[in-house]
């Protein structure tokens, strides 16, 4: 048998044996919020934590993405303990994140704003100290421009430039509340072996790598 049946949301659905609980939902119409969810990975990532669920039989919500999906598997997406935990997290990314919608590049195609909406989160939402990086901007690449305080550090373009297109010009560095994407040494992405695809803006689920056009910043959303 190469599908299994399941249920979600009381809404059963069928799934190919092996996938994972966060894609077989959002391919049957489900949305559970999720901005490093990779589908081509062979790993999931899991570090943004906002695919909670519940799982009948489970002790606690669990994460989405690094579930595998069970023939008879029972799933909400709705439970409170879920909404909880994914709404925490989301705030917790809000805190250092500097929300100024009307002047992003990504504004009404931001993974951010679906995400809020759906947890019914305010985006300048006040209940956690705001914590500011200031970081400068890097307008160094002639393809696109890269602004660190708007990172969500999903690891995207991380993965888009060294697993995709084998070439690893980006990269984590430091930790906690200092971490960042960056690249070697910490040079400037046009002082490097960038080969100017766009594919890290490209994947980018927010507004922190945005395509340029003739000098001018576009949006180039495409979450994967």
């Amino acid at each position: 048998m190469n599908t299994v049946t399941l249920t979600i949301d009381g809404k059963k659905v069928k799934a190919r044996k092996g996938d994972k609980l966060l894609w077989a939902a959002l391919d049957n119409g489900i949305y559970i919020p999720n901005l490093c969810a990779i589908r081509e990975a062979s790993e999931p990532f899991a570090g943004c934590r906002l695919c909670f669920v519940e799982i009948e039989g489970r002790n606690g919500p669990v994460t989405a993405c690094t579930e595998t999906v069970e023939d008879g598997m029972n799933v909400n997406t709705q439970g409170p303990g879920a909404l909880r935990l994914a709404r925490t997290a989301l705030e917790l990314l809000l805190s250092a994140e500097p929300v100024d919608c009307a002047r992003c590049p990504a504004n009404r195609n931001c993974e951010l704003q679906k995400i809020a909406a759906h947890l019914k989160v305010k985006l300048k939402t006040k209940r956690l100290r705001k914590l500011e990086r200031n970081l400068p901007v890097d307008s160094s690449s002639p393809v696109f421009t890269y602004d660190p305080n708007k990172c969500v550090l999903c690891g995207k373009c991380v993965w888009a430039c060294r697993e995709r297109l084998g070439i690893g010009v980006l990269g984590f560095a430091r930790r906690g509340f200092n971490r960042v994407v960056t690249t070697f040494d910490n040079k400037p992405i046009g002082e490097t072996a960038c080969e100017r695809c766009g594919d890290c803006a490209t994947v980018c689920p927010v507004g922190a790598m945005v395509l340029k056009d003739n000098g001018r910043l576009v949006s180039a959303i495409k979450v994967i």
